[in-house]
């Protein structure tokens, strides 16, 4: 991200990082140069003049008050998803970006992937008709590398994996249909990771790492927080396998199903409207749409397979597009794609999905924004 945003001289350029860590910092002055500022004290970066703006890219847990200063000092804001970690922490930065008068965007790279823009152009260009049915299957075949082996597989710094993971996806289901969640019902469990090891034990001083189908070395990124705690340890307490139900504004319904130890990686979506459905045979390439037999357009359109092309960047080639999109909204004042009130509404789903997951089913209704933010955020 910070290379898609250092051009010096040719309109941004990034000139600081804070860590809490000096490892990474060195490695931030490696690659951006020498004279890059740094420091392990976010207050001290955030009262320097020569900053106009801020992108939080630190865990999940201290996204909120991260953004709330960053905003109360004056500073323009890109915020990593998920927004933060529950949906009272949303409506606090909400205000506090309210109360700044400076851009707020939400970090949420699908939206400018190149398939699912082609797949938002479908579904808004009415082929398949009205919307009413969503299934999504995330198989994440990369769980335990990704979101057991460090801070991510305790509740109380992610919530859940539903929220840190799924943020993503509910918040595609919300912008691909055009609508929100307004209530859910959850199921899930701890099915393969946690266990009975010791909190404390790490991949590199385990005497049972080359047995281990989950052996890590760690991060080789500059970190001094080497991502290889056991993902079997007693402390690892979200889901790593669960399924979701959810009704949207306009009686949309949508399922959406995670798995952190399957086999391979794909997200597989299914979009079902009242002339047709649309549906992605893999992460990248192709979307096929399908029309009803009985469907008004049948005579006129066949069924159609969109071949998608590909793009150079990070995310799908979603990562260049967002850090343009960022300057831009700073620049001209230009609504970003990612909106802050997209954030809050996924965080607010997954948080209340987490919720029901863990008392039974039992349903759960979004909480509605605060009196004070209604007619205030958009």
């Amino acid at each position: 991200m910070a290379a898609n945003w250092h051009n010096p001289g040719q309109g941004s350029a990034v000139v600081a990082a804070m860590d809490i860590s000096e490892r990474p910092l060195q490695h931030f002055r490696e690659r951006i140069g020498a004279e890059a500022f740094t420091t392990t004290d976010h207050q001290e970066l955030l009262a320097r003049d020569d900053i106009d703006a801020i992108a939080v890219m630190s865990p999940d847990f201290t996204h909120e008050d991260y953004v709330c200063d960053a905003l109360a000092a004056g500073k323009h804001v890109f915020s990593e998803k998920p927004m933060a970690i529950t949906t009272a922490g949303c409506d606090r930065m909400l205000q506090a970006w309210v109360d700044s008068d400076k851009q707020f965007m939400i970090g949420f790279n699908m939206r400018y992937m190149n398939l699912f823009r082609v797949m938002k152009d479908i579904v808004d260009s009415g082929v398949i008709g009205e919307p009413k049915v969503v299934w999504v299957r995330h198989f994440v075949g990369y769980g335990g590398d990704w979101y057991f082996h460090d801070w991510h597989g305790e509740s109380a710094k992610s919530t859940s994996l539903l929220l840190q993971k799924a943020s993503h996806d509910i918040d595609m289901i919300h912008w691909l249909t055009g609508q929100y969640t307004k209530r859910v019902s959850a199921s899930g469990s701890l099915d393969f990771y946690g266990g009975d090891k010791p909190d404390d034990l790490r991949c590199d001083v385990c005497d049972e790492q080359g047995d281990c189908v989950e052996f890590n070395k760690g991060d080789e990124t500059g970190s001094d927080t080497v991502r290889n705690q056991c993902v079997f340890r007693s402390g690892v307490d979200v889901e790593d396998n669960s399924v979701v139900m959810m009704e949207l504004d306009g009686g949309i319904k949508a399922t959406y199903m995670q798995c952190h130890f399957a086999s391979t990686y794909c997200r597989n979506y299914t979009i079902i409207g009242t002339e047709g459905q649309l549906e992605n045979l893999d992460d990248t390439s192709q979307v096929v749409v399908k029309l009803r037999e009985r469907s008004k357009r049948w005579k006129n359109l066949a069924d159609q397979v969109y071949d998608v092309k590909p793009a150079r960047g990070g995310h799908g080639g979603a990562d260049p597009v967002i850090c343009r999109d960022f300057l831009e909204m700073i620049r001209t004042g230009k609504r970003p794609i990612a909106t802050p009130l997209a954030g809050r509404m996924s965080v607010a789903t997954g948080c209340a999905a987490t919720e029901s997951l863990r008392d039974g089913w039992r349903p759960r209704d979004i909480p509605a924004l605060p009196d004070a933010l209604r007619h205030k955020v958009f």
